[in-house]
Order: structure tokens, then sequence, then C-alpha cells
């Protein structure tokens, strides 16, 4: 186990290593000079080329993709553009929203999905069966923005249960949750009634029937321990997938989360912000990936052995 670990602690290093050289590179391609937007569209070449020479423009790429990394380590990204505050900070700040949603949405489409994809496998070729699987596609088929902006429309604007925007109390989460959650819902309950069945014409399962155990018994303590196994890789998966989908959520429902502030960084072609917040939100994506491996790992042993 532990050289499992070691393996995957040096290729989550170099998968965070390759992540800071593509967010570095992606920066330098958007178009537009940041030297100008802070200078102003009416200010003379030598302010430019002044506040160029401050913010470090001026130097060769990979000085400044070296600063940029020794910085990173340190936990400085840098300072705002268009703020004038620590990026990180910003950063800290907003975090909570975002990771409180991301965390409800994965709550939420884990328990859900669970449940709907051991009720279809249990009612196989039955109403519910189909009904589950229908409700399952429309979804993962369905857009998040779209299916907000529907939320939107009927619970807040129609029915006034829920606030439509901001983020101040309790009530604020649901919505922006049932958004995000949703198309994940939909996955893990397709993978969780396909596990569910593969597990359930096992010899194992059928001899515990035989035996005269009680088919709750048998759901339970034979098929769903084993039915689970694939289904925590696909949750670890979708939690950084949902993180970093929160940008279309927090901008359809005006959520002051680290998406919306990357949206706002580049609009404003504020780089330093959107590089530190595209180093973010892909570095905590590579290291929840890593322990869902890492847990994969402990719940099957055969991983271990088989992982090259």
């Amino acid at each position: 186990m532990l050289r499992y670990v070691s393996r995957r602690l040096v290729e989550t290093f170099l998968a965070l290593l390759g992540t800071s050289v593509f967010v570095f590179s992606m920066i330098h391609m958007i178009p537009g000079d940041p030297a100008l937007m802070v200078a102003g569209l009416e200010a003379g070449p030598e302010v430019v080329e002044q506040i160029r020479r401050e913010l470090g423009l001026d130097r060769p790429l990979y000085v400044q993709y070296a600063s940029f990394l020794a910085n990173a380590l340190k936990g400085d990204l840098g300072v705002s553009i268009r703020t004038g505050y620590p990026v990180a900070e910003e950063i800290l700040d907003r975090f909570p929203y975002t990771l409180g949603i991301a965390v409800g949405g994965t709550v939420l489409a884990t328990v859900g999905g669970m449940l709907t994809g051991i009720v279809a496998a249990m009612k196989h070729n039955r109403f519910w069966d189909g009904a589950v699987m229908v409700l399952s596609l429309l979804a993962v088929s369905t857009p998040s923005y779209w299916l907000g902006l529907m939320l939107m429309l009927l619970f807040s604007l129609s029915l006034g249960w829920f606030p439509s925007i901001g983020i101040r109390t309790p009530a604020h989460y649901v919505l922006p949750i049932v958004t995000l959650g949703a198309q994940s819902g939909g996955t893990i309950s397709r993978m969780t009634r396909s596990a569910m069945l593969d597990v359930l014409g096992q010899e194992y399962v059928r001899a515990a029937r035989a035996r005269g155990s009680r088919e709750n018994s048998v759901i339970v303590r034979h098929a769903l321990k084993n039915a689970l196994i694939p289904v925590i890789s696909i949750v670890g998966l979708r939690f950084g997938q949902l993180l970093a989908g929160t940008v279309l959520v927090e901008s359809v429902f005006a959520i002051p989360g680290v998406g919306r502030l990357l949206v706002d960084a580049v609009l404003w072609r504020d780089y330093p912000m959107v590089q530190g917040t595209m180093l973010f939100v892909a570095s905590v994506f590579v290291v929840v990936n890593s322990l869902t491996d890492v847990l994969y790992a402990v719940v099957d042993p055969r991983i271990r052995v088989t992982s090259p």
C-alpha cells in the first residue's frame, strides 16, 4: 500500500507541475495587453511600457514562469490588477461558497443516484426501472445553465419557495445545489444500476439466496458492498468536475464564488487573477482525484496489484 501511495504522490506532483505549465501557457495566449488594460486606453506608450516592467511582462516567458512557480509554491499567486488585493486571499475568501455548493451537489448526486440506481436494479425491467432510466437520461442530457434558469423561474419567481440570487441563507443553496448535482446524479444512478445488476448475477449472491437469506440482507451485505466499488471512483471524479462546473451555476445565481471570480477576471483581463483561480481549481481537481485513487485502492486491494 505504501508503495502504491508513493507512486500516486509522484504522479500527483507531476500532474500539478503540468497543470502549472498549461495554465501559464493559456494565460499568455489570451488576446489583449494587461499593461494597456491597467494603464487605460488613452495612456501613452511610455506609461504602458513602465507598467509592463512593473508587472514583469517584459521578461522572457521562462523567467516569468519560474517566478510564477516559485511564488505559487509559497502560496503567493500575485496581486489582482483590478482590485489590488492578493489573489490567494481573494480566492480563499470566495472558496467557501464554491465548496459549499460543490459538496452539496456531490452529496445530493451520490445519495440520490445510489438510491435510484439500487431501486432500478431491484425492479429490473419493471416500471420503476424504466422511470429511473428515463429520469437519469434527462438529468445527464440537460445543460446546467438551462436547468438553473428553469428552476429559478419555477421555484423562485412563480412559487416563491426559494430565493433566486445571492447566497446569504441556507435556502439560497438549494437551487444551485440541485442544478449542480442533477447531471452527476443521473450518471451515478446509471452506474449504480449497472454495477448492482452485475453483482446480483454472481454465484455468491445466488448462493446467499439459496441459503434462505432475506432479500434485504442479500442486497445490503452481499451485493451493495461490492457494487459500490466502481461507484467510489466516479464520485471522486464528479466532485472535481462539480468544483470546476460551478462557473456556470455561480453566474446564473449570482453567487460570489471562485467561478464568478474567474469570469469577472477574464472580462477585466485580470491575468494574475485568471492564472491564480485556474491553477487553484485545477490543483484541487488533481488532488481530489488522487485521494479518490487511494481510497479506491483501500476498498479494493486488487487495484494495488494490477496498477502499473
